[in-house]
């Protein structure tokens, strides 16, 4: 198991849709291990193949409901979607940026695990982001085309937490 390096917004491939996968081997077992070291060194809250490099539909998420609990989702697909929320996302392939994204308050995900067995999973409120915002990458979309207004940097994000505690 090993860190990937995380590629960032410019590189193309972010911007490609991710094959499926049809192969459950020693071979996806091993990204998926590197990308939860991967994840997990970076402190993120999720983590799609692409924003590794590798055009997969594979995804791993700390949903953060069970510590140190991470999802695998192989082959993902949002089948369900309740509610609404508007808050602040953030990524690990935009560092040092943060924008306003409407996103569903409810999620459920059908997905494959490491094994090929499928799965839903309902997931609320971030997990229910998370699902979405992961979803987007394998279909080459990044949450940058989805904020609502602007982008806003890490320092000036800082500074309007600070003024809503004033």
């Amino acid at each position: 198991m090993s860190v990937r390096k995380i590629i960032t917004k410019g590189d193309p491939v972010l911007g490609k849709k991710a094959h499926p996968v049809t192969q459950f081997d020693e071979k996806l077992h091993g990204l998926l291990d590197d990308m939860r070291d991967t994840l997990a060194q970076a402190s993120g809250a999720g983590l799609a193949a692409p924003q590794v490099g590798i055009l997969r539909r594979v995804v791993v998420i700390s949903t953060g409901e069970e510590e140190g609990e991470i999802l695998e989702l192989v082959n993902p697909t949002i089948v369900a979607t309740e509610g609404e929320q508007d808050g602040l996302e953030g990524c690990l392939s935009v560092p040092g940026y943060w924008g306003r994204v409407r996103r569903p308050m409810k999620a459920t995900v059908r997905a494959q695990d490491r094994n090929g067995e499928w799965f839903e999973r309902t997931g609320e409120a971030m997990t229910a982001r998370c699902f979405c915002h992961e979803v987007d990458h394998l279909d080459g979309r990044l949450y940058t085309e989805l904020v609502e207004g602007k982008l806003y940097t890490n320092d000036e994000l800082e500074e309007m937490m600070e003024e809503q505690e004033d």
